[in-house]
């Protein structure tokens, strides 16, 4: 049941993740790095809205635990973002 919501939230996770390195390694503000966790947030909640008002039952579910794998992801974005880098001297 797990397997399926999470290999497909593995390909747009691993796109989110590489655009916010991507971002952080072009030096741009802290706000357009940020911006691929927030889009992966919206469509989260959207996704799981879907799965709970609209279709329901299991197929809902599976919805919802996609929903959640994307927030781990965007998770993992934001604190990719924040991190600071530590360059050798």
């Amino acid at each position: 049941m797990l397997s399926g919501p999470l290999l497909m939230s593995l390909i747009p996770g691993v796109v989110i993740l590489l655009v916010t390195w991507w971002f952080k390694k072009m030096n741009f503000s802290l706000f357009v790095r940020i911006i691929p966790g927030v889009l992966t947030v919206i469509a989260a909640i959207i996704l799981f809205y879907i799965g709970f008002v609209n279709i329901r039952g299991f197929e809902g579910a599976a919805y919802g635990i996609l929903a959640f794998f994307l927030v781990i992801f965007a998770i993992i974005s934001f604190l990719l973002a924040k991190k600071k880098d530590v360059k050798a001297s």
